[in-house]
């Protein structure tokens, strides 16, 4: 549903009605995913919500889910690729990260007293 340069946020608002109406017993239809938006006050694209409907087709709610997880995890395994090199920013990035850190200062009240909080 991004191909048509919408954001994924008001997307978003189409599937969840989907879901919602899905979740009634009932299958999804144009006229039932229109009544959730127009009762969440959200703007309504006919256009979108059947680019939804054909994207779907006749899958149950289940199925839609299952595949939402797999697109889900082949996004995610390939983000996280992606950004551990630039996690570790090369040979300068990694030698600004082995600064040593300040040690904390130890609070005067807990050596007045004579026993630590864990002891």
């Amino acid at each position: 549903l991004t191909a048509n340069g919408s954001s994924n946020q008001n997307n978003m608002r189409y599937l969840a009605a989907y879901m919602l109406a899905a979740l009634s017993g009932e299958t999804p239809t144009q006229k039932s995913i229109t009544a959730i938006l127009k009762a969440a006050g959200a703007e309504i694209d006919n256009d979108r919500i059947t680019q939804l409907l054909n994207a779907v087709g006749e899958k149950d709610l289940d199925e839609v889910i299952a595949d939402g997880t797999k697109k889900l995890g082949t996004v995610s395994a390939g983000a996280a690729a992606a950004a551990a090199p630039a996690a570790g920013g090369g040979d300068a990035g990694g030698a600004a990260a082995a600064a040593p850190a300040k040690k904390q200062e130890e609070s005067e009240g807990d050596d007045d007293m004579g026993f630590g909080l864990f002891d």
